[in-house]
């Protein structure tokens, strides 16, 4: 093996021989208080630009492009830099000031350098490991117009170096109105003046203190708090703020605050913008993966999930049913349309029209929480369904119950047709949409084991089960939209959950691809069976027509292999539809962003389904036609794709007035008879002996309750059943008016 060769210590360097000894040491002195401090001095400074080019175009920024699936444009962020410069003292004082209160209150106090500013950033940089900056404005302009956005120490040093030369040369006004005009408050809009015009349509000299201060808290992070963002209500929030400070710092009073904060501000339309909401959802995922320079000027070329075509579709569905139903005080709705296999989103419109007033079009109702009334049943029956605590053909008690539970009110839920029905199995209890069986299901299962089992399924905000009771099974939680349609999705992809995807590439502009999503293969967290078995009574028109009749818009016009839910609040502020076939989930919600009831011809059939009917059939009608991009390559053209029937679920037949397997053969059972599906696991059971001695009201015939009076009732036999949780079904007497009361006990 050959010698490594070893380098010399530097006092044996050979050129050093020629040095006397005694000047040896001063040389080394020389050397390291010269030459290093230079060698650092040019490794910091070397290409640092020129303060005089603050003013100037030193960057040439690209637009990003958010695409559909198929290339065509929906946004594009940038387009062109605009900026009209102003001068500060053509500006009301309280826009100036309201940036100051915001961005730097120490800014005519300090000389570039706020030293709270820089010991908050050292202490971040140095104990949390996460390299911040204790920015003053002067600061932010030079990072904004002769500095690259990295994050680095050497960057730090010049942006420090610029920052107490640009105080040398310039003045704290004029500083000021370099930030005022060169600050990127989102989009194309850079500066003060292109701001104004932007977002109000005016020029700055025209702002009011409501409008300056809603600016003046962009800055910061333009797309977090947009106005025309996904969550307006982060800009109202910033923009108290702002108003806060600025009554800190003494430049308005509480008074003129207040006044602000409820001020009516009237925003302009964003134009050369298509799927608004979806592509400000997908505009925040880049965001906070890229960071807000790279995708405001950083010239991405993003393909999307998005279907044009059908979101347009969609778009047009929504405003024209919510014009139909004002007279039902129905002021807005909004859907989204996923494939459940890869949890592509493909429409998402967030209100009836993004620039609506009326209804705070750009809040994305798809991202907000609502409660979901009949439409999360589902679940519920599934976990039971699941762990065997109930089958499709499990009969309950459908009568005037209470439930007592410790430490709550009694509770005593009706049904949405205020009557009751007496012995109801499960199948026909969720197509119908009962309340008393869907209740004692969730008694069954727990309200906390209900609650880590919508976690698991897609339901991000319930969270803490002490918050809820036995009426979350009703809607009593709150739920958003697209995690809704990722539950029912579970449902639609037998069983496996596919978080939701919006982007499926990312190139920059030379067309090099930077990154492409790969389809998981998702999380199982239900069984096939379970899933088959929910999805097949979601699809049953017999199951829902003593509810909804044969004819309803629940069903889509050849397509009988949709599986479907409604839903509607008990005080009519939220009306949902939610339906899927094993290759799109649909999702369509009507109400009102302000929590105002709608009248009582709204419900889930008359307000949310018409427009869930028409997208449904619309996307079955692409999907079928090949006419989704990368949907179904393989599959046949016009071919129904139902859910198969997977290995662990058994068909047989069974009592259909007990829901238990008949006492004879075939051909004489001995009680009619219904087709049933079960899992394997949990198959139907024997028929129990029917005939019992009970109470019964001599002039009523009907059950009697157990502090009846001896002279009421007499003791008769009749063909009586248990529930699961010990409700009486006597199949040969009226149904009770009074009311069973159930204590739930720890173990429930």
């Amino acid at each position: 093996m050959p010698e490594i060769p070893q380098l010399s210590p530097i006092y044996k360097l050979p050129f050093l021989k020629k040095i006397p000894t005694r000047k040896r040491g001063l040389f080394l002195v020389s050397f390291l208080l010269i030459i290093v401090p230079l060698s650092l001095m040019t490794y910091l400074f070397w290409g640092l630009p020129f303060p005089t080019q603050i003013t100037s175009e030193s960057k040439n920024p690209v637009s990003t492009q958010i695409l559909d699936r198929n290339g065509k444009l929906i946004y594009e962020i940038f387009e062109e830099k605009r900026r009209t410069p102003i001068k500060l003292s053509d500006l009301p004082p309280y826009v100036a000031q309201a940036t100051i209160a915001i961005e730097d209150a120490e800014f005519y106090k300090h000389h570039g350098l706020s030293l709270k500013g820089i010991g908050r950033a050292l202490f971040k940089t140095t104990v949390k490991q996460d390299l911040q900056g204790g920015s003053t404005i002067t600061q932010q302009l030079v990072k904004t117009t002769l500095l690259t956005p990295e994050r680095t120490v050497k960057r730090k040093v010049r942006e420090i170096l610029l920052t107490l030369i640009i105080e040398t040369i310039h003045s704290k006004d004029n500083i000021l109105t370099m930030y005022l005009n060169n600050v990127p408050y989102g989009g194309t809009a850079w500066g003060i003046e292109s701001a104004s015009l932007t977002y109000f349509g005016k020029s700055g000299r025209e702002l009011t203190l409501g409008e300056a201060s809603l600016l003046a808290g962009l800055p910061q992070a333009p797309t977090k708090f947009s106005p025309f963002g996904a969550n307006p209500q982060l800009a109202k929030d910033r923009q108290a703020l702002v108003l806060d400070r600025m009554v800190a710092e003494k430049y308005i009073t509480p008074e003129e605050a207040e006044n602000a904060k409820k001020e009516d501000l009237k925003l302009s339309k964003l134009e050369g913008l298509k799927a608004p909401h979806f592509a400000l959802y997908v505009k925040e995922r880049l965001v906070e993966k890229y960071g807000e320079d790279l995708v405001e000027r950083g010239g991405l070329r993003v393909t999307t999930t998005l279907d044009l075509d059908l979101q347009e579709f969609a778009q047009k569905q929504v405003a024209e049913e919510v014009g139909k139903l004002k007279k039902a005080n129905v002021g807005n709705g909004a859907s989204i349309v996923i494939n459940p296999k890869t949890g592509e989103i493909y429409a998402m419109v967030g209100s009836k029209d993004y620039f609506a007033e009326d209804e705070d079009g750009k809040v994305n109702v798809t991202l907000r929480s609502r409660q979901p009334g009949s439409s999360i049943k589902p679940l519920n029956y599934a976990l039971a369904v699941e762990k065997g605590r109930v089958t499709a053909a499990t009969t309950f008690a459908d009568i005037p119950t209470c439930f007592g539970v410790v430490g709550q009110e009694v509770y005593c839920p009706v049904n949405y047709d205020n009557t009751f029905h007496g012995a109801i199995q499960t199948r026909f209890a969720l197509g119908n949409s009962y309340n008393i069986p869907a209740v004692k299901t969730i008694a069954l299962n727990r309200v906390e084991d209900f609650v880590g089992f919508a976690n698991k399924m897609g339901l991000t905000t319930l969270t803490d089960p002490s918050r809820y009771g036995l009426s979350l099974t009703l809607g009593g939680g709150e739920v958003r939209m697209i995690d809704m349609v990722e539950a029912f999705g579970v449902f639609a992809n037998s069983g496996i959950k596919q978080d939701p995807v919006s982007i499926l590439k990312i190139e920059d502009w030379k067309g090099h691809l930077l990154e492409e999503t790969q389809i998981k293969e998702g999380d199982r967290v239900l069984s096939t069976g379970t899933s088959y078995i929910i999805s097949h009574i979601l699809l049953d028109n017999n199951a829902r027509e003593s509810a909804f009749g044969t004819s309803s818009l629940l069903n889509v016009g050849g397509h009988p292999e949709v599986s479907v839910k409604t839903g509607t609040t008990n005080d009519r502020r939220d009306n949902w539809t939610l339906g899927f076939t094993p290759e799109v989930v649909v999702g369509v919600w009507v109400g009102n962003n302000n929590n105002e009831p709608m009248s009582a011809v709204a419900s889930g059939v008359t307000g949310a389904s018409p427009i869930w009917n028409k997208i449904m059939k619309e996307a079955l009608t692409k999907i079928e036609a090949g006419g989704i991009s990368g949907h179904g390559q393989d599959r046949e053209k016009h071919e129904h794709v139902w859910m198969p029937k997977p290995g662990d679920v058994v068909g047989t037949n069974i009592c259909s007035t007990t829901g238990t397997l008949p006492s004879g053969p075939e051909e004489n059972p001995g009680c009619p008879t219904r087709f049933e599906f079960f899992l394997e696991e949990f198959p139907p059971q024997p028929s129990p002996p029917l005939g019992r001695q009970v109470a019964i009201f001599k002039d009523t015939g009907m059950l009697a309750p157990p502090d009846a009076t001896p002279e009421q009732i007499e003791t008769q036999e009749r063909q009586v059943l248990e529930d699961p949780l010990g409700g009486l079904v006597c199949f040969e007497c009226p149904i009770q008016t009074w009311s069973t009361t159930i204590n739930i006990s720890k173990r429930f």
